[in-house]
């Protein structure tokens, strides 16, 4: 009883199968009855899919790949620092290390090579609108992040970047101008308390050093209005002077009288010894000069001369250099602070940038960007033949196709439905199936 029931389920599995092979024998017969057609579309599609794939322009892929520099945030140093006291925190402080320094800033380092600002250079750096023949800088961005492929090496933080273009040299210069203007907005955008003090420094720098230039004018004007260069140099040669000119006058006083006993008052010689007393009396009350106070015009509008300038004069009066030491002291003074205010801040300002640049991230570019030497776009023989193999399978499925329906009963409803269909289209565009019936 148990052999009578599973005989007709083996004698059922065979029939299917033997059914089966059938249809694929019947098939296969079909196809190989339209292998010329077939080998035709095969042929045909080959030489366009060929023809297809040279006609697609040559894409060259510039890669290169930067390595973020390592900048922990407070929380994961404080998370290390206490790892080092407590055994039990190390695989804390390792985990809040690699999430908060090495992960941020690599994601950060992603964001920004993706952010507009370096698009927006990049399109006016190499004249991308012109290029992708776009209109709008809003479509040359897409179409500059479509041919650009930013990843990261989620273990090890490595960034890759790679630029597809026509050109191989501008696909090399578009990767190296992505590294360029990260570092320039990664220097920009840096907020360390280095950058900070470095940004104040310089501007109190750059006031200072107009005043400095302010007073130095004024000091200059000052001098050169009353011919003061250096006040104690000027006093001790105006003190010296005077009295050499003092003692050649005392001598020739003396002179005189002992002339005048000789020779009498008319005598050329007295006469040429009182000439000469009178040139030296001249010359020390000049050195000597007035103690009224300089003013730079008289009150009536005459052409009066008050200062040295005025007078035509190359050094100052005697009397005159203690009242010209006080103002120029003072403008001396200002000038010589200003100096030392000016180099003190120099100095900061260097040591400010020094430390600037060692808080600021640096680009760590692992492989620089080359010129590909190979195409990476298109395959154009996997293109050809992917054509090829889709034209020979649809060609082969339309002969299975027509043959299927040639066989089915033309009473089948489906059949009837078409038939009514075709001559609904046949009533509606005459011209087209006349001019298929020409063509067959």
């Amino acid at each position: 009883m148990t052999s009578s029931a599973t005989v007709p389920a083996v004698d059922e599995t065979e029939l299917l199968a033997a059914e089966h092979n059938t249809h694929w024998a019947t098939r296969a017969s079909l196809l190989w009855q339209h292998r010329r057609i077939l080998a035709r579309v095969a042929a045909i599609s080959l030489a366009v899919g060929l023809s297809v794939a040279f006609a697609i322009p040559k894409q060259y892929t510039a890669v290169t790949t930067i390595m973020p520099p390592d900048q922990q945030g407070s929380s994961a140093m404080l998370l290390a620092a206490l790892a080092g006291r407590s055994g039990g925190l190390g695989a804390l402080g390792s985990l809040a290390g690699g999430i908060l320094g090495e992960h941020a800033t690599t994601a950060l380092f992603i964001d920004l090579l993706q952010s507009g600002t370096v698009s927006g250079h990049l399109i006016e750096q190499f004249n991308l609108k012109h290029v992708y023949h776009k209109r709008y800088n809003v479509d040359t961005a897409k179409h500059l992040a479509r041919v650009t492929k930013i990843t990261d090496d989620k273990k090890s933080g490595v960034i890759t970047i790679k630029v597809e273009d026509h050109d191989p040299v501008r696909a090399r210069d578009l990767a190296q101008g992505y590294l360029d203007e990260l570092n320039r907005l990664v220097t920009r955008t840096s907020t360390s308390a280095a950058r900070q003090e470095r940004i104040f420094i310089e501007q109190r720098l750059r006031k200072v050093q107009t005043d400095l230039e302010r007073t130095e004018l004024e000091l200059s004007e000052f001098s050169s209005k009353n011919s003061t260069i250096d006040i104690k140099e000027q006093t001790r040669a105006m003190v010296d002077t005077g009295a050499r000119v003092q003692g050649e006058l005392l001598v020739e006083q003396s002179g005189l009288q002992s002339l005048r006993q000789i020779y009498g008052d008319g005598n050329v010689r007295v006469r040429e010894t009182e000439a000469r007393i009178a040139s030296l009396q001249r010359d020390l009350d000049k050195m000597a000069g007035s103690s009224a106070p300089l003013i730079p015009q008289v009150a009536d509008g005459s052409d009066a001369k008050s200062t040295p300038e005025e007078k035509g004069e190359l050094y100052p009066p005697l009397r005159q250099l203690p009242r010209l030491a006080v103002p120029y002291a003072d403008l001396y003074r200002r000038v010589r602070v200003q100096e030392a205010v000016f180099e003190l801040l120099t100095q900061q300002y260097e040591i400010a940038s020094i430390n600037e640049a060692k808080d600021t991230p640096v680009i760590k570019v692992i492989d620089p960007p080359g010129v590909p030497e190979r195409k990476s776009f298109p395959p154009r023989i996997l293109l050809a033949l992917l054509f090829t193999f889709i034209s020979f399978g649809g060609a082969s499925a339309l002969i299975l196709v027509r043959h299927h329906w040639s066989s089915v009963d033309p009473r089948d409803p489906r059949k009837l439905l078409m038939s009514e269909v075709l001559s609904v289209l046949r009533r509606r565009f005459p011209t087209v199936f006349a001019r298929r019936g020409r063509a067959v």
